[in-house]
């Protein structure tokens, strides 16, 4: 990974920390996969790139994107979680599985708090044995996230997706060393999550798509905006923390 890694760093681009949608365009994507959805076959895991006679080499890199694996809380009652548990296993050596997620807590759902955590807990450990950072969901649920992250202690860093809380919660998660990746939410003029950015330090941000229609870029365009710099300079800082946490730059 590490020739396609130094290939992808000298290609201005714009990250898409995590998405759900394949889109072949000329930015990077980490694309969120289920356990439920997947084979212990690595066949069909990505869309396979289209080559045409105008695309260069790092075009290719970029298209083929990288993906995320994990049992999402709200697929825990879909599958068997220990053949669940082994198609994760599987794939921990792909060379592109770049983290374990997303996983994580969620009160609204009908599944019991703590068969999730027992999931959760189950999904940080395998994250540390193969050095993985955590994609994670949290509704509700901060409060025993941040006891599991004190008492469990993990090396890797935890990816808080889709962030939408208040700046005091933010401030609190950044103190517990979590990274906030922000998304369609910075699209709602005065909305809690552009309080939130505003407070985030360059080295905690990432930016992504999820499920939204919204292109990663228009989210970089109001990102950009809220924190009043350049769009090149936020690129570069977001750039700097995907090499750092997923390539340990």
């Amino acid at each position: 990974m590490r020739q396609e890694t130094q290939l992808f760093l000298s290609y201005q681009t714009l990250i898409d920390i995590h998405c759900h949608q394949y889109s072949q365009v000329g930015h990077m994507q980490i694309l969120s996969r289920d356990a439920h959805e997947l084979s212990n076959k690595a066949d069909g895991i990505l869309p396979k790139p289209q080559a045409s006679k105008h695309q260069t080499e790092a075009d290719l890199l970029l298209s083929a994107g990288y993906f995320s694996l994990g049992i999402h809380p709200w697929f825990i009652e879909l599958q068997n979680t220990d053949t669940a548990f082994q198609t994760i296993a599987s794939f921990m050596h792909h060379p592109r599985l770049l983290a374990i997620g997303e996983c994580g807590l969620d009160k609204c759902i009908d599944t019991a708090l703590d068969k999730q955590i027992d999931i959760f807990t189950q999904q940080i450990k395998l994250a540390q044995q193969f050095g993985k950072p955590m994609i994670v969901h949290c509704v509700r649920a901060f409060s025993e996230l941040l006891q599991l992250k004190k008492h469990l202690a993990p090396s890797q860093a935890w990816i808080i997706h889709g962030f939408t809380g208040k700046p005091p919660l933010a401030e609190q998660l950044l103190k517990h060393g979590c990274y906030l990746s922000f998304g369609k939410a910075l699209l709602q003029s005065g909305s809690q999550a552009s309080m939130a950015l505003l407070t985030t330090p360059n080295d905690r941000l990432f930016l992504e798509t999820d499920a939204a229609d919204a292109a990663i870029d228009t989210i970089y365009t109001a990102a950009a905006k809220i924190r009043d710099v350049d769009i090149a300079c936020l690129q570069q800082q977001i750039l700097n923390n995907f090499k750092r946490v997923f390539m340990h730059d």
